[in-house]
């Protein structure tokens, strides 16, 4: 990208900050990001002597991505950002918030951890405005507020939670050259996608791998299969019913999501291996077969972080590339996408940790970490171009066009269902046992905690 001279006011906020622009990573006044809400931002806050303190969970690399995008805001604003990433951070913010000694901001991978300590005052609500600035500006914004609203000390429900870094689930993973030698288009629909599966069988060819193999976590795969197939068979209210289990989990909708994942998995001519395989296959094997000459299948469904499981030196766009998981033109629901991310929360407030939690709402310090890897946002506002290749741009797109956006639905349930019952539930399912009792069965044992 062409570099641009500093403007006036960015280059003063880095004299006040002592940065300097070799201190960021994309030098202030660089082509085709939003400088201009750098320059406003840096000209509305003086925060020189101020401290902010941030817990994530994020080490390694993660945590060197996260200070890069904090080192705008320190050299806009003159504050001193202090991040501290933990392995264990959803049970040091509890043992730091109960011992009266938190961070300004604590950044939640799981948002019903937000929510139990919102319900136990320790979180501060991030006010009227800034959920409204939420819901008009990002994509499918009224899921983003209610994914980060819970109910306070008082029962009252507040946004507390702003959706930051993003991750994307609904996508299916492709060999293009498979599909140009057969002959096969991508599918726009999820009828498309049943005939197309439904054509390749015909052919005598294998549509689908599938592997519920993950050791101790064995089964997760499948939830993920069930919440994408839930988003597209009714409309969201049902799948946040069930999230909380005020619709039950053997309802006949839930039953028929399960049901439709068994249209695929449990079909012998559909995938790889025949149905017996699908859960003895480790999850992270099971796109291989994508790669093999002849190809063992055509398709694969899984999250944005798969392609760390393909063979080294596969280039994606080229050698793989990825399509939406489709939704049912006939059930008219959108364009829903399942995912997760991180929800950032005031846990001891200042007036510079409100001015932190504004600058994650322009434009600027999303660009900034776009330009790198490992960053999708929703935000309607942000030049998409700024994406560091195309693989993020395409995932970017795919959350910008969304009408609806739900987080992983075992990780908002109880852990002995959602990290548990769930997850053997779907094993069962794999190895032929009937639906509406794996659904009545894991019923069973979010009644027995309740």
């Amino acid at each position: 990208m062409k570099r641009v001279l500093m403007s006036g006011v960015a280059a003063a906020a880095l004299a006040a900050s002592g940065a300097t622009a070799q201190d960021l990573v994309i030098a202030p006044g660089t082509d085709g990001f939003d400088w201009q809400s750098y320059d406003a931002f840096a000209a509305a806050h003086d925060l020189a002597g101020e401290t902010v303190t941030i817990m994530g969970p994020w080490l390694g690399q993660d945590r060197d991505l996260v200070e890069s995008m904090i080192a705008y805001f320190e050299a806009a604003t003159g504050a001193d950002v202090q991040y501290a990433g933990s392995d264990s951070f959803e049970q040091q913010i509890v043992i730091d918030a109960e011992a009266g000694s938190p961070p300004n901001i604590a950044v939640f991978p799981q948002p019903g951890l937000a929510a139990d300590l919102a319900a136990k005052g320790f979180l501060a609500p991030l006010g009227d405005d800034m959920a409204a600035w939420t819901a008009e500006n990002y994509a499918a914004g009224d899921s983003w507020v209610s994914l980060g609203s819970y109910a306070g000390p008082d029962g009252a429900s507040q946004f507390y939670a702003f959706p930051y870094k993003i991750d994307l689930k609904s996508l299916v993973w492709y060999v293009p050259e498979n599909f140009e030698d057969a002959g096969y288009d991508v599918p726009e629909t999820m009828e498309e996608l049943l005939a197309l599966t439904a054509q390749i069988a015909e052919e005598g060819e294998t549509p689908w791998c599938i592997g519920l193999g993950s050791g101790g976590a064995t089964g997760w795969p499948a939830t993920d299969w069930v919440e994408d197939i839930l988003l597209r068979t009714q409309p969201p209210e049902v799948y946040d019913g069930w999230v909380t289990n005020e619709i039950p989990f053997d309802d006949p909708r839930i039953v028929e999501a399960i049901e439709t994942f068994g249209t695929f998995a449990r079909n012998d001519a559909y995938v790889a291996g025949g149905a017996e395989a699908v859960a003895s296959t480790d999850f992270r094997d099971s796109p291989k077969g994508l790669f093999a000459v002849p190809p063992q299948c055509y398709m694969h469904r899984q999250a944005s972080f798969i392609p760390s499981f393909f063979p080294e030196g596969s280039v994606i766009g080229e050698d793989v590339d990825f399509f939406y998981f489709p939704a049912f033109a006939e059930k008219d629901l959108g364009r829903p996408v399942l995912g997760a991310g991180t929800l950032w929360a005031m846990t001891n407030v200042s007036d510079a940790t409100r001015v932190f939690m504004d600058w994650l709402t322009t434009p600027i310090a999303h660009e900034v970490w776009m330009a790198q890897t490992g960053f999708l946002t929703p935000h309607t506002g942000v030049n998409t171009e700024t994406y560091g290749d195309s693989t993020l741009r395409k995932m970017g797109e795919i959350l910008l066009g969304a009408d609806t956006f739900r987080f992983d639905g075992s990780d908002l349930m109880p852990g002995a269902v959602g990290a548990g019952t769930f997850w053997t539930g779907m094993v069962d399912y794999a190895g032929g046992k009937d639906a509406a009792e794996v659904a009545a069965d894991i019923q069973a044992s979010w009644d027995a905690i309740k």
